[in-house]
């Protein structure tokens, strides 16, 4: 079941991090927002290991707003385990990069990610980036997770 309110933002760049959290705030993008500085962590959070232990896993992200190039665990491998796991691969999942590598965005789709969005470096084109993530994700989509619970 979804947390309608969180959003796991996976980042290790805390400039980036700065930026988006204020795009949100500009936004007026309400919801809690959990951050991840990597790989290891995000899987932490969605999977309750490591410092999440206990959490409760059932209540998750409505959306997760992954980097790719993260220490620990990388993002791609990231988005290929939430995808392999019965109970997170239909999160919504938008890869939010700098990486202007193809490869990277092909093997994203190929692993299962919703969207590929590379980070704007000026704020402004990211403020709209946010206002459009914010209208789909977190508005207008309705998640696949929400149906596959009650198909069950």
């Amino acid at each position: 079941m979804s947390n309608s309110n969180v959003i796991l933002l996976v980042e290790d760049n805390r400039y980036d991090e700065e930026l988006t959290l204020a795009a949100f705030e500009e936004n007026r993008l309400h919801n809690k927002i959990i951050v991840a500085r990597d790989g290891e962590e995000a899987l932490d959070y969605m999977l309750g290991t490591g410092q999440y232990e206990g959490r409760d896993v059932t209540d998750l992200p409505q959306l997760i707003l992954l980097d790719l190039k993260l220490p620990k665990v990388d993002g791609l491998e990231v988005l290929h385990r939430l995808r392999d796991n019965s109970r997170t691969k239909f999160v919504p999942i938008v890869i939010l990069t700098s990486s202007k590598e193809q490869e990277d965005r092909v093997k994203g789709y190929q692993n299962g990610c919703n969207a590929y969005i590379r980070k704007p470096v000026d704020f402004s084109q990211f403020g709209e980036a946010v206002k459009v993530l914010k209208l789909f994700w977190t508005v207008y989509n309705e998640p696949a997770y929400d149906v596959a619970a009650v198909a069950k």
